[in-house]
């Protein structure tokens, strides 16, 4: 396999387009539509709050009920959580009007909405907004681009990426982008995210291994604690490929779930490192667990920590708040066997040993954690199983992005 310049359009036969539609204040790109040339099977995984906006009740409908997907619509601004019938018949009404528009059924399209909870989504805009999409629908990069910068809320840089192999000799693409800087959380998705491919993949194998790879993906990111209203992972294969379908656990499926692994990984670390207020990307790596299961379990509770997120923020190796994390995760360990690492771009520099400091250099240790990407890495030394998790440092400007999100 190997990564490519390039966003949904990257994938045989999808248009996007992204534009202001009149949602957000200022001007800044409010709406984004992805259109695929022929049907998809589409599969999804959906946040596990029990509160769930009306876009995931219908996406819900959409991909176990519907005989096919072509098309997603998404808005910014606007949560259209919370917002009881009529928000649900909101979301009947943008599928229906974008299938209109594209010659599509209305259970064909997904839709998608990001940004304030609580409020009803100003259909007049959203309407007219549909209307002049359709047009614009492009497979240029820049349409790709343009797409991804409009489902943007706090978040400061647009997201996608794209990666190419072969299956059955025949080249395949899968490609996505995403959105999520605030209201971060492990627990399925942890924002919305949407990724496209030319596979030809029967939908049970596409569902399976969506669901399987959101595990060790986005379920391992982190940046506040709070898991969304709205998270959403959409995923669509429109067969454009050629390639032999996809229908059972054979070597094609395993290098189609690789590549797929690869999209999925690259946008949650994007994710993680475009956190509220974040300075830099926090990887936490355990190794040495006794089960897979516990190795997730450490690593979130480290990138969950509050005051270890403060003091990566800081450029302090204060590894006592690592230690204390692992702890209180609810997994046994022997704390004396214990070994920890930090490292980045400027070096590996081993902190603990045993349970007990190294007597590492201080100065060194900054200049490791100054980096816009820093690693802690955590030996067990229970067993052979690892994990890894994503988050982002602490700062001041994450209370007050936060404290000013509806003014």
């Amino acid at each position: 396999m190997k990564k490519i310049d390039g966003g949904v359009t990257a994938p045989k036969g999808f248009k996007a387009a992204g534009l202001y539609a009149g949602i957000k204040k200022g001007g800044k790109k409010d709406m984004a539509m992805v259109y695929s040339e022929v049907p998809c099977r589409a599969a999804g995984v959906f946040t596990t709050n029990v509160v769930k906006a009306a876009p995931v009740k219908w996406d819900h409908e959409v991909v176990y009920e519907s005989e096919f997907a072509q098309a997603v619509v998404v808005n910014s601004g606007v949560a259209n959580a919370c917002t009881g019938i009529e928000g649900y018949n909101c979301c009947k009404e943008m599928a229906a009007e974008a299938g209109k528009v594209l010659g599509v059924p209305g259970d064909a399209v997904l839709v998608a909405s990001t940004g304030v909870i609580g409020a009803q989504l100003p259909m007049d805009i959203i309407g007219s907004g549909i209307g002049k999409l359709a047009p614009l629908l492009g497979s240029s990069r820049e349409d790709a681009h343009l797409a991804a910068e409009a489902i943007m809320t706090t978040d400061t840089k647009p997201k996608e990426v794209a990666f190419e192999t072969v299956l059955g000799g025949k080249t395949v693409t899968v490609a996505g982008m995403c959105k999520g800087s605030g209201m971060i959380h492990p627990n399925m998705a942890t924002m919305l995210c949407f990724v496209m491919t030319d596979a030809a993949i029967s939908h049970d194998m596409l569902q399976k291994a969506l669901s399987d790879d959101v595990e060790d993906t986005f379920n391992m990111i982190s940046v506040d604690g709070d898991t969304s209203t709205n998270d959403s992972v959409l995923l669509m294969a429109n067969g454009l490929a050629g390639n032999k379908e996809i229908t059972e656990a054979d070597e094609d499926y395993r290098e189609f779930c690789a590549v797929l692994h690869e999209v999925m990984t690259e946008l949650s670390k994007k994710i993680a490192g475009d956190g509220e207020g974040a300075t830099c990307l926090f990887e936490v790596k355990v190794l040495g667990a006794d089960t897979k299961e516990n190795a997730k379990i450490l690593a979130k509770s480290v990138v969950t920590s509050s005051l270890t997120k403060a003091a990566i923020y800081g450029h302090d190796a204060n590894w006592g708040r690592i230690l204390c994390a692992l702890g209180y995760s609810g997994v046994k360990f022997d704390p004396e066997k214990v070994d920890i690492w930090f490292e980045s771009a400027a070096g590996k520099l081993k902190i603990v040993e045993n349970g007990v400091s190294t007597g590492y250099s201080e100065e060194e240790a900054t200049k490791i954690l100054s980096e816009e990407a820093v690693t802690a890495i955590a030996d067990m030394k229970m067993g052979s199983a690892g994990a890894t998790a994503w988050g982002c440092d602490l700062t001041y400007d994450y209370v007050k992005i936060n404290a000013d999100y509806r003014s």
